[in-house]
């Protein structure tokens, strides 16, 4: 998934930060509410993580702007504010879930999990599409019980795939649902990550599922389930 988070307390935002991304996660870290504002006008997010206190716009109020323009994805509030009227108030404001601080780093992994279970796609911790199973808590891929391991650039990428299945993606599209805000891959970087996932899904037979759309982009197409028991396996696939 790609969240937000923004936390205004860098000692907390950086072990908060690697812990999401070691998940596999994209993460965008800002720690002011305006900077997130600008943020969520420019890019769409799975799901947000508000410290509620921040500088110049408060957490409160991103969640209830957020809301307010129409947006759908999960919301979870960090704060110090424990009493039940708090909770009452931020729920009210449009969060989904609620933590309070100090953070312990396993909980707030386990709820992140709860809430991606939102998705259509999601089935336990797995992601289906035909016999193909995503495994989001070992960053792996699964077919006819064979499991290939993914590195976490890899796993970003079948996921964003996964969630948009038969839509062509432009590289443009690729690049800014999968790098983090201010990073700058390299010309050729979407590229060289297609060709080494397909080189990963070659060993269960499903390299030729992202297809080249010349000129546009790249498509995951699985085939169609009253295909699937004549469609030819193992070929090869061009960038």
């Amino acid at each position: 998934m790609r969240i937000l988070l923004v936390e205004d307390d860098p000692a907390q935002l950086e072990p908060l930060y690697a812990a999401l991304s070691q998940a596999g996660h994209i993460v965008d870290g800002v720690e002011d509410g305006e900077t997130a504002q600008w943020l969520l006008s420019q890019k769409e997010y799975d799901l947000l993580i508000l410290d509620w206190l921040l500088p110049r716009v408060s957490g409160l109020s991103l969640c209830q702007q957020f809301r307010q323009a129409g947006k759908t994805a999960p919301v979870l509030l960090l704060t110090a504010k424990d009493t039940t009227a708090d909770k009452v108030t931020g729920l009210d404001a449009g969060a989904d879930d609620y933590l309070v601080k100090p953070t312990d780093i396993m909980e707030l992994l386990a709820r992140v999990r709860a809430l991606g279970r939102r998705s259509p796609l999601w089935q336990g911790d797995v992601l289906r599409m035909a016999d193909l199973q995503l495994h989001l808590n070992s960053l792996a891929v699964e077919r006819s019980n064979t499991i290939v391991q993914l590195s976490t650039r890899e796993f970003q990428l079948l996921e964003y795939f996964f969630r948009h299945p038969r839509q062509v993606l432009t590289r443009d599209q690729i690049e800014e649902a999968l790098w983090e805000w201010g990073t700058e891959p390299e010309s050729n970087a979407v590229t060289t990550l297609v060709r080494r996932l397909r080189q990963r899904l070659q060993s269960i037979n499903t390299a030729d599922w992202i297809e080249t759309i010349y000129g546009m982009g790249y498509r995951l197409n699985p085939p169609a389930e009253e295909d699937r028991g004549v469609r030819s396996e193992g070929l090869g696939v061009s960038d």
